[in-house]
């Protein structure tokens, strides 16, 4: 994949330690030519992790910035001489979300607004957030400020002047295979204390996954192609979470535990009623938002692909990519 479209560019990551960041980062430095690559995160302790995972040649064009999505004045500062931003930053547990909503709306919504404010008055050029299958017919907390946070970034699109700085769109993605906090390392946590079975919420439960990699390489994908005002979503295999636990722990028994606070059986990607303005590529789907409805046709041609039909959705349970147990262990 040639990521040419970094040449020269100084490319910020705000929560730049997660399992995405760190991922984004070394694919830049190892694949790209970018001039600078800032880590923006709130924790020093992360930081001087990862400053000390990479050599000291890429450490060179490597810039760690501490500060916090929720502070303006801090977002100002890191993005001077910036043309390219990921937003990668958010409070994500689903639980959590559901006992601390202020905390939730203060990070994943107004850390969303100072990101596109800061983005505006200093000139950034490219844009892309990162968003969740969660933001989708949400039933929990997270889920509705990460929506609430895409129509944001979609919508800032309209107030950015003559100068059309930055181009703005988010990359709507399922669960990271083996991300920090998510359902595999937990589950070889447990098999490493030499646990007897493995917790599952919901015998039907299926998910979206998307291996790590995939999900940086879709995004540097899409800043090569984006226009602004438009949602990505990639095609993507999900899983029936009772064979994921058979792919890694296949001796042991699974106990059903009840779906936690906030959680769905099945998750969407794309709901029934954003099909009049989803179409189909090869490799993924391009929403082109209800906010720009009246110019959908003329964009649309512009673009190529196919529009899906009115009774499209695209949900984990449905998917044509439903992975068994063996096909998921081949990929962890």
């Amino acid at each position: 994949m040639s990521l040419s479209f970094f040449k020269n560019k100084s490319v910020l990551i705000t929560g730049g330690t997660g399992s995405f960041g760190r991922a984004f980062a070394r694919t830049l430095l190892e694949k790209s030519k970018a001039s600078r690559i800032i880590i923006f995160s709130r924790d020093e302790w992360k930081q001087w992790e990862m400053q000390n995972a990479f050599s000291e040649h890429d450490r060179e064009r490597l810039r760690f910035f501490l500060g916090d999505v929720r502070d303006k004045e801090r977002l100002h500062r890191a993005l001077n001489d910036v043309q390219v931003v990921v937003h990668a930053a958010a409070l994500k547990q689903v639980p959590a979300a559901e006992y601390n909503p202020t905390e939730f709306v203060q990070t994943n919504i107004h850390g969303a607004m100072n990101v596109i404010d800061a983005s505006i008055d200093r000139g950034v050029e490219h844009l892309i957030a990162l968003s969740t299958d969660k933001s989708v017919n949400p039933v929990n907390l997270y889920g509705a400020t990460k929506l609430c946070s895409d129509k944001l970034f979609l919508a800032a699109n309209a107030y950015t002047g003559k100068a059309r700085k930055p181009k703005m769109s988010v990359v709507r993605y399922g669960n990271v295979l083996g991300s920090r906090g998510s359902l595999l390392p937990f589950w070889q946590q447990l098999i490493q204390k030499g646990a007897k079975e493995l917790p599952v919420t919901d015998p039907e439960m299926t998910r979206f996954w998307i291996p790590l990699q995939d999900a940086v390489d879709f995004v540097t994908k899409c800043f090569s192609e984006m226009q602004g005002e438009e949602l990505f979503v990639p095609k993507m295999p999900s899983v029936k979470i009772t064979e994921m636990a058979k792919a890694i722990a296949p001796d042991l028994p699974i106990k059903i535990i009840g779906i936690r606070e906030g959680e769905k059986l099945h998750e969407l990607l794309i709901s029934p009623d954003e099909s009049h303005y989803t179409l189909e590529m090869k490799d993924h789907f391009l929403l082109l938002p209800p906010i720009y409805a009246k110019t959908f046709e003329e964009r649309s041609k512009r673009r190529g692909g196919t529009k899906v039909d009115a009774s499209f959705s695209y949900t984990s349970n449905n998917n044509p990519h439903l992975l068994n147990a063996a096909e998921l262990k081949k990929i962890i």
